[in-house]
């Protein structure tokens, strides 16, 4: 058997709009420690309702917010994997279905950067990254869409060989700036060295990190605790409603590079858009998250 364009074009699809009614299981488990740990009224109020929200979304099938960004993937095709057909076109085949089927409809979000005019097709629509995984039998989708919210105060600056200081330091600046507007509590996403692109595909895939994993390398593990504290002092709380929960967790990857050291920071909103699945060779399909 093989993964072929007709199942690679309904799970996109799926994966998308599931996205958009589900908050991970995760993310539900540490809103709800930032509850029992929060210590304004208000932020306490504000993080039971986002609890409710996203168990109401769920069971009654509707949007968590409306603002449904743009489908945004992540494919990871393994070495081993037997591929069927054109899977790339597939993800667009399964993002122009969907905006056609989708109950509840969803708003034309796809813009064009030289008009501005909204519609649902666009160039280089769906936005995807590839990837390869050695020795993987299957394809990996993941989707978390982009809103403006959080894509709004995503940024990259280049340094030249900077210390640890200086980096953290401008990861805190880039949160204060984002301020409450990326819909805290907030996931930030960065990524440090390689090149341009580099890092700004590891910050986009640090976002999508489960909470609770600790980082493998040492001297990140330090900086995300560091920083994760430093975020919750600012006090912009859930929503920007004041307290002490401002992020859920502050996620780093790194790559060499040459002394010059670029540094991207990006955001996920307190929704933490992302879903996952895997396509196997032998037609099965598995959903992750």
């Amino acid at each position: 058997m093989a993964i072929t364009y007709d199942a690679m074009k309904t799970v996109t699809a799926d994966l998308y709009a599931w996205s958009l009614r589900t908050v991970p299981d995760d993310a539900v488990a540490a809103l709800r420690a930032a509850g029992a740990t929060e210590t304004v009224e208000s932020a306490r109020k504000v993080l039971r309702f986002m609890l409710a929200a996203a168990e109401t979304a769920q069971r009654s099938n509707k949007y968590l917010c409306t603002d449904a960004g743009v489908p945004s993937y992540d494919v990871r095709i393994g070495t081993a994997a037997r591929i069927e057909g054109d899977i790339k076109q597939a993800i667009v085949d399964g993002f122009a279905h969907l905006c056609e089927t989708a109950d509840p409809p969803l708003l034309k979000f796809v813009t064009n950067p030289l008009t501005n005019a909204r519609s649902f097709r666009g160039k280089d629509m769906p936005l995807v990254t590839w990837d390869m995984v050695s020795g993987a039998d299957y394809v990996e989708v993941v989707c978390s869409p982009k809103a403006l919210g959080t894509g709004r105060w995503a940024t990259i600056e280049t340094f030249v060989s900077p210390s640890l200081d200086t980096i953290e330091a401008h990861i805190l600046d880039c949160v204060i700036k984002a301020g409450s507007q990326a819909c805290p509590p907030i996931v930030v996403g960065v990524g440090i060295g390689g090149t341009f692109d580099v890092a700004a595909k590891l910050a986009s895939k640090a976002t999508l990190r489960p909470f609770g994993q600790t980082n493998p390398e040492p001297i990140l593990a330090d900086m995300e605790r560091r920083l994760l504290d430093a975020v919750n002092q600012t006090g912009f709380g859930p929503m920007g409603t004041g307290g002490d929960t401002t992020a859920l967790g502050v996620h780093i990857d790194y790559a060499s590079g040459h002394g010059y050291t670029p540094v991207a920071v990006c955001f996920n909103c307190w929704i933490n858009r992302r879903t996952r699945a895997r396509l196997y060779n032998s037609g099965e399909i598995v959903r992750c998250e």
